[in-house]
């Protein structure tokens, strides 16, 4: 083989045994597709400050957020809101770490980012997503509700634990020896 040709050919090998990876462990889809964000929204804490004229809540202290089969625990969340017509919640940051719950995956980061406006839940700072046995790293994770897509940056080297780039570690299904 040539020079040119190895590299290549190593190349091709390890993207093909990724992409197979990743077929058959990770959905090209989060389990949160059609996740009904009108759906009411519980939470608890330990406390809350309502800051009416700034059509806001905090909570404080193991916040737990349930809507549907969604979960989210934090320390602290931040609840924005517009109350006309009714209090209508907006957008939910926290912070203090986040895990995110679905029934087949969860993610954490540092902070975390619930537009129900917009339909997107995003993490950031040492990002991890698992589902099954397969895990995945990075430094910022965005869950388009409506699509089910979820993208992971890297982000900037030293942002986050993953240096700059995305990893992952994926389960391969058990095959006999044919």
């Amino acid at each position: 083989m040539s020079g040119m040709t190895r590299p290549f050919l190593l190349s091709f090998v390890l993207l093909s045994l990724a992409s197979a990876a990743l077929a058959q462990s990770a959905q090209p889809v989060s389990a949160l597709k059609g996740h009904d964000s009108n759906a009411p929204i519980d939470v608890s804490s330990d406390r809350i400050e309502v800051q009416d004229r700034a059509d806001r809540a905090i909570f404080a202290g193991s916040v737990r957020v349930r809507q549907a089969s969604l979960a989210l625990d934090t320390e602290r969340l931040t609840v924005a809101y517009s109350s006309t017509g009714g209090v209508q919640i907006r957008r939910l940051d926290a912070s203090g770490g986040v895990t995110v719950r679905s029934p087949s995956e969860t993610a954490s980061g540092n902070f975390g980012i619930y537009d129900l406006d917009r339909k997107l839940i995003t993490l950031v700072g040492a990002v991890q997503l698992n589902r099954g046995g397969s895990r995945i790293n990075g430094s910022r994770l965005v869950i388009d509700l409506r699509t089910g897509r979820a993208v992971i940056d890297g982000g900037a080297p030293g942002v986050g634990q993953s240096g700059g780039r995305v990893t992952g570690r994926f389960t391969v299904p058990q095959r006999g020896d044919r």
